[in-house]
């Protein structure tokens, strides 16, 4: 399972809002800060028709209420053509068509939704390569509906395939939208658990939108330990 962690803290015009994964500090999770808007409107702190407003360290998000869906607005982090870094298809099993960088992850296309959802990869070869985590992805192949599929595997950062990755499409999106000559597009991250992701390429701003359903409650105390 992969694991998040999102810590809010009050502020007179929203939220500060930090992530954690098991093993490091990440600076954009959208599925962390999903699930902090959800939480904020389930229980009472933010009335649904208001915004949710999130401090972070990429600047200002915000998460909306379109619908049956939560809208979350990111910045986004266009991939530039990159070479490969050594061993990235020998890790992937698999052999690129296109590498490029964004801030944060390496972006590979693959050539088939097929080979997107049959990757084994090396994680231990994976974890490597000096980047957050390795973004793979192919245009989708007509039959289920979807623009592109992708995966996600960061074992550099404790996650070794994130089931749903928000930021990632922060650089997928212009990418497939400069590719396909849409503003609007319809993705699926691949993963064993997988999810569907509305997208809308606006300027320099994407716009994701999912769902999202509480599954635990838990309450965390704390004490003095005993000398």
């Amino acid at each position: 399972m992969s694991l998040r962690i999102a810590f809010l803290v009050k502020q007179r015009d929203g939220y500060d809002l930090r992530w954690f994964t098991p093993a490091v500090e990440v600076d954009l999770c959208g599925h962390a800060t999903l699930a902090s808007a959800h939480v904020l409107w389930e229980d009472g702190h933010l009335k649904p028709d208001v915004q949710a407003r999130f401090h972070t360290k990429s600047g200002l998000l915000t998460a909306d209420r379109r619908g049956g869906l939560i809208e979350l607005d990111f910045p986004a982090t266009p991939a530039t053509p990159a070479p490969p870094p050594p061993g990235l298809s020998e890790a992937l099993g698999a052999n690129p068509q296109f590498v490029g960088r964004s801030p944060f992850d390496y972006l590979v296309e693959v050539t088939s939704e097929a080979t997107v959802r049959s990757l084994a990869p090396n994680l231990s070869a994976v974890a490597e390569i000096q980047t957050r985590g390795v973004i793979v992805t192919s245009r989708g192949d007509g039959k289920s509906g979807y623009d592109f599929v992708s995966r996600f595997f960061a074992p550099q950062s404790g996650v070794s395939e994130d089931p749903v990755t928000g930021s990632a499409h922060c650089a997928l999106a212009p990418y497939w939208s400069a590719k396909l000559g849409k503003k609007e597009l319809v993705a699926y991250q691949a993963s064993s658990r997988g999810g569907e992701l509305q997208l809308r390429l606006v300027g320099d701003r994407v716009k994701i939108g999912g769902q999202a359903v509480t599954v635990l409650r838990g309450e965390l105390t704390a004490g003095n330990m005993a000398s």
